[in-house]
């Protein structure tokens, strides 16, 4: 439903009549058709002809129904990569005499034909949304048509230069901003839903909020990327205080920590453009400038992906979840939180599954969780694992309630971030680590017997004291590849 009505906002502009005329009803035309609209757009002799041909294109592109946009993308991924003659020619000259100008003539015949049609489109009014919105569909078409990732590929490094941090601007969104703009802080939101205007005051119309975006000026008014503000007194160990209805606001300048609890990336088309790492960074330096008083830059963060490690790893017979912890697994289902016993025994095994989930748990030598992969990868550390952290529906059902701080050092913010990339090391404060280190990874009896395990007595101390912590404790694990995409956290 959001994706739809983004590509459908972006969309808008080649909507627009005085630009494009009059919209028709979806069509199909021939296919020969569709290929010679393709072609037309590398036709163009003059910056003029280009650019109405471009334009001719973004308007039939529009009209185009379901199937004829899937011939487009895929005509632009059979007919348009390079020209094999031409490249095997310049590659041959190459390595006959390789200096500056056979590495030039290489570099240029090596580039896909499609990657020229696509700076064309991008300069007519409208195009660089237009181009957007296309790729959101094309990646809806990638799990049935692999063959298109080769067009995505291109679509993406273009727009890595075109939405580098140089062309993007960052806002502070208040409550005097434009309405189309908070409209759409509404409609994107996607960590925590604000359910009215009012709610959406009470985020941005107060002392102790602020809510930061990053916008480029081909787009508008469409934010790419926006982060929530709380300022408060401590590190915040669960969503609900940060969100109430009632709570008191403090005056800024009272306030030592700056927690970032949500941070949403609005264009799905811009998917594995990097905005969150550079947002995070300079809305921490432009606050700790104005508010000198602040000390902690911290998140509130979601464990999306703890609750099905979990269950997978409960059923494994090497596992970490040792026993007692199974049945607790499988005890965890609708409103637990009403039974003080679950609770108790959730308590008691949950923070050091949660440390250990997000320390050891690899996919492609990263860490599983995309969040932890996101905020460890900018430099932040592992600071305090929250229990009960989100008891809404959602944080239940994703990660039985759990919720994390990670904590921006910003002096300590590079070297963390070379140390994951180049290292594998993970920055943790000792509370976690030692939470994670309480975890064995055994053969569990239960496993092969099938017989059912108590439920563990309640730890003498559990999450709550893993907010105490000094220095960062690295943890060193494989070499861990830089990851450009941003999970909504």
């Amino acid at each position: 439903m959001r994706q739809t009505s983004v590509i459908n906002d972006l969309l808008s502009t080649i909507t627009d009549n005085r630009l494009f005329g009059e919209r028709r009803r979806p069509r199909r035309p021939s296919r020969e058709d569709l290929k010679d609209l393709v072609e037309g757009l590398l036709n163009g002799r003059g910056e003029s002809s280009s650019l109405e041909r471009a334009a001719e294109f973004l308007r039939a592109y529009r009209d185009l129904d379901s199937a004829g946009r899937t011939f487009i993308f895929r005509t632009l991924a059979a007919d348009y990569g390079p020209e094999p003659e031409r490249l095997a020619e310049t590659a041959r000259a190459y390595l006959a005499r390789p200096n500056n100008d056979t590495a030039k003539a290489l570099q240029k015949a090596a580039e896909p034909r499609r990657v020229e049609i696509f700076r064309r489109l991008n300069q007519v009014q409208g195009g660089t949304q237009a181009l957007v919105a296309m790729r959101c569909e094309l990646i809806e078409r990638l799990p049935v048509h692999p063959d298109l990732a080769v067009v995505d590929d291109d679509l993406k490094r273009l727009f890595g230069a075109w939405f580098n941090r140089g062309f993007l601007n960052m806002r502070e969104i208040s409550w005097q901003t434009s309405a189309a703009v908070l409209e759409k802080i509404i409609r994107y939101e996607a960590v925590h839903a604000i359910t009215d205007w009012n709610d959406l005051r009470r985020r941005i119309d107060v002392p102790d909020r602020r809510l930061f975006g990053f916008f480029h000026p081909r787009l508008g008014d469409e934010p790419l990327i926006f982060v929530e503000v709380a300022l408060t007194t401590d590190i915040p160990r669960a969503i609900a205080p940060v969100l109430s209805k009632t709570r008191d606001p403090i005056d800024p300048e009272q306030a030592t920590t700056a927690v970032f609890y949500s941070i949403s990336n609005c264009q799905d088309g811009l998917r594995g453009i990097s905005f969150g790492s550079f947002l995070i960074k300079q809305v921490a330096t432009d606050l700790a400038t104005e508010l000198p008083n602040l000390k902690n830059f911290v998140t509130l963060s979601p464990v999306p992906g703890f609750a099905k490690w979990l269950k997978e790893e409960a059923a494994r017979p090497t596992s970490a979840v040792d026993d007692a912890a199974r049945a607790l697994v499988d005890d965890l289902q609708g409103d637990w939180t009403a039974d003080p016993a679950k609770v108790k025994a959730a308590e008691a095994v949950l923070p050091a599954l949660t440390a250990h989930y997000l320390l050891e748990a690899k996919t492609g030598g990263r860490p599983t969780d995309p969040v932890a992969r996101f905020h460890l990868g900018n430099g932040a550390r592992l600071e305090q694992i929250d229990f009960g952290g989100d008891l809404s529906p959602r944080g239940l059902a994703t990660a039985h309630g759990m919720m994390v701080n990670y904590r921006y050092i910003l002096s300590d913010v590079e070297k963390n971030h070379e140390a994951f990339v180049n290292e594998g090391k993970i920055a943790a404060a000792p509370a976690v680590a030692k939470l994670a280190r309480s975890v064995k990874v055994a053969e569990r009896a239960s496993a092969a017997s099938g017989k059912p395990a108590q439920l563990p007595a309640p730890a003498a101390k559990t999450g709550a004291d893993a907010a105490k912590s000094g220095a960062a404790a690295p943890v060193t694990r494989t070499n861990v590849p830089e990851d450009t995409s941003e999970p909504t956290a």
